[in-house]
């Protein structure tokens, strides 16, 4: 059974699936960074200073309200943690549009590039390889002005 195992976990296709399971969650850390630190702070500015992580619904805790998620979480408050929320949904577009482009460009480089335009033909007569607007065959002297 331990040799059976050992073969299934060597397998190609194992490998690179715990591989790309790695670097997908390395890829994740980044993009909820990029989201967090990069994005989500000038788009708070523009809708009024407004920080998504901050955004929350009290719904039972000691107090009325709360500065922050984190205040009211050490007071042993439960929230809805919409604003979390919010930020968690930007962060899977990203990654969505990131992985759309990446299979884009990997499909474009797996298709077939269509067969280039022949240049030459076969004469009738002689089956010689001749030059595709040819008029007369230069082996056979054959008239091809009909074809």
């Amino acid at each position: 059974m331990l040799k059976e195992f050992k073969e299934f976990a060597m397998r190609g296709n194992v490998v690179d699936m715990a591989v790309g399971i790695i670097i997908g969650g390395a890829f994740g850390t980044i993009v909820k960074s990029l989201v967090s630190d990069v994005i989500m702070p000038p788009i708070g500015l523009l809708l009024g200073k407004v920080d998504f992580s901050n955004l929350f619904i009290v719904l039972k805790g000691r107090g009325a309200s709360y500065a922050t998620l984190a205040d009211a979480q050490a007071a042993g408050a439960v929230t809805l943690n919409y604003g979390a929320f919010i930020n968690t949904i930007i962060s899977f577009a990203i990654v969505a549009f990131a992985v759309f482009l990446l299979i884009k460009n990997i499909n474009r480089l797996k298709k077939e590039k269509p067969a280039p335009e022949p240049t030459t033909k076969e004469c009738p007569y002689c089956l010689s390889t001749i030059p595709l607007n040819a008029t007369r065959c230069p082996f056979c002297t054959s008239s091809l002005k009909g074809e």
